[in-house]
């Protein structure tokens, strides 16, 4: 049995622990209020702009622009997103072990898959595990959902893709639900997928203006970065979310353990005084 010294200098590690555990919570919950407003002001943008631009590549052919253009099925790009930090549960592993799982049951029918990695800890495990080549890593830019970030990688991306690089890119992240819970999505950014025709819906096509590959050449691009940017928002809001969660339950946890080892060290104490009466008595009866 550990002596008194020992559990009390345990008891004092672990409240320090606690203590360090409760502001992590705290800063988190800060900071998640913040980026669920985030999460909240551009999910109706994005989702209006996929609306359209989904309605635009069914009404328009393939060689009107190349990020409407579908080609073979030799490489994909699958870009994920993780975080440079730590003490969050689930969250990196969930995301990156989502974009193994994309690339092992080879979704979309590519014959071979290259990824675009944004966060520490999606590098290393990548790394450690190898589920497809590491073309490129990005660190420290996942602190914040900044636009001009998204813009610069959705750039990127689009070069890659008119250049020939890529057949195929797709999108993994934690799609924020609420505080404790994130869902692992994988989403097609290119070529950009047509909306389905409903029965006996009549497709008409668009009158545009100045002119039509004007407007293309501006609008999908900016499709692209609109799109990795609400990723880098929902990743964010579901960072912190689950960071929240892991110090709650880190702190709950740190206090059953103190009332444990409270429990214990009472225990040995009472031990230790009975021993020393039963001393104090059999020396009493001895002299006696």
């Amino acid at each position: 049995m550990a002596n008194l010294k020992d559990i009390k200098k345990r008891i004092s590690s672990v409240r320090n622990t606690q203590q360090i555990t409760k502001a992590m919570k705290m800063v988190a919950a800060a900071r998640f209020r913040k980026a669920q407003q985030a999460v909240v002001a551009a999910r109706p943008y994005s989702d209006k702009m996929h609306q359209v631009l989904s309605s635009l590549a069914q009404r328009e052919e393939h060689k009107a622009h190349p990020l409407l253009a579908e080609r073979g099925k030799g490489c994909a790009l699958v870009v994920v997103l993780t975080s440079d930090r730590g003490l969050c549960g689930g969250f990196n592993h969930n995301a990156a072990k989502g974009a193994a799982r994309f690339i092992g049951e080879r979704e979309g029918g590519f014959e071979r898959y290259e990824l675009l990695v944004i966060g520490r800890k999606g590098k290393e495990y990548f790394t450690a595990h190898g589920a497809a080549p590491v073309v490129k890593a990005h660190e420290g830019v996942t602190s914040q959902a900044s636009y001009g970030v998204a813009s610069l990688l959705g750039q990127d991306v689009v070069a890659g893709y008119c250049e020939g690089r890529y057949d195929g890119v797709f999108l993994v992240y934690n799609t924020f639900r609420s505080a404790i819970s994130q869902e692992v999505t994988a989403d097609q950014l290119l070529p950009i997928v047509p909306r389905e025709v409903e029965e006996g819906e009549v497709v008409v096509s668009y009158l545009y203006e100045p002119q039509r590959s004007e407007v293309l050449s501006s609008l999908l691009p900016k499709y692209v970065e609109v799109q990795i940017y609400r990723a880098f928002v929902e990743s964010l809001a579901s960072e912190h979310g689950a960071r929240m969660s892991a110090m709650d339950s880190a702190t709950s946890n740190a206090s059953e353990m103190i009332g444990a080892l409270t429990l214990q060290y009472n225990r040995a104490r009472q031990a230790v005084i009975t021993k020393e009466l039963v001393e104090i008595i059999s020396g009493a009866e001895s002299i006696q």
